[in-house]
């Protein structure tokens, strides 16, 4: 399949044809292929349009909702977990545009990434056709989201705390192991120790990527004790 015809299933899937494909392009480039534009100034900007978008829908969908409710709901729909799913859902690392050491080291489908290229998405159709287009995009990707997400979804680091809280453990301890990999494109070899354990070493695109997928391996470890 040609760049351009994933482009456009992309484009399907995203439920929005862009005007101008080279915002859409530049939204799909991460920083490690060192060249002069990528994504960042974009995913700023979705960054601000997303929460705008989300914040107004849920004032509109849930008119009896206190501010604390609204909060709460609203933190669970614009965090790097809820956005990362719907990233994977689109297939968005198949068409990410990094370079071949961030993808041999599983960068294109790394949490933090996919989330950021998806505010980058969401910053680049506003600038594309403006705020209602990017609205209406958002709110049938977001879906039935909307209305069953209470709570940010729980990550692997906070699973793993309160696994240690509940059997009066002190606090997972994490540490870099070693950092490898050009500037623009790192890895990081991450532990984590549970007292009474042995700690656990995962490799991720960024220190925060390492942590959690450390923890993920050691709380299904000792989820299986």
């Amino acid at each position: 399949m040609s760049d351009a015809v994933r482009l456009g299933v992309f484009q399907d899937r995203l439920g929005y044809h862009f005007v101008n494909p080279e915002l859409l392009e530049l939204a799909l480039t991460h920083a490690s292929t060192a060249g002069k534009t990528n994504y960042e100034r974009l995913e700023f900007l979705g960054d601000r349009v997303l929460g705008l978008v989300i914040a107004e829908h849920l004032y509109q969908v849930f008119p009896e909702e206190h501010e604390g409710g609204l909060a709460k709901r609203h933190a669970a729909l614009v965090c790097t977990e809820t956005l990362a799913q719907i990233a994977l859902e689109l297939d968005l690392p198949s068409i990410v545009i990094a370079s071949a050491a961030e993808k041999a080291s599983g960068g294109a489908t790394q949490e933090n990434l996919l989330a950021d290229c998806m505010e980058a998405i969401i910053g680049a159709v506003y600038l594309d056709q403006g705020l209602p287009a990017c609205a209406t995009m958002v709110t049938a990707l977001w879906g039935e989201r909307v209305y069953t997400l209470h709570q940010p979804p729980m990550d692997a680091k906070t699973g793993l705390q309160e696994w240690a809280q509940e059997r009066r453990l002190p606090i997972p301890v994490y540490a870099i192991v070693s950092k490898e990999g050009p500037d623009h494109a790192p890895f990081f070899n991450v532990s984590v120790t549970v007292r009474g354990f042995d700690p656990v070493i995962a490799t991720g695109a960024s220190r925060r990527a390492a942590e959690k997928e450390a923890a993920r391996i050691l709380l299904e470890k000792l989820n299986n004790i």
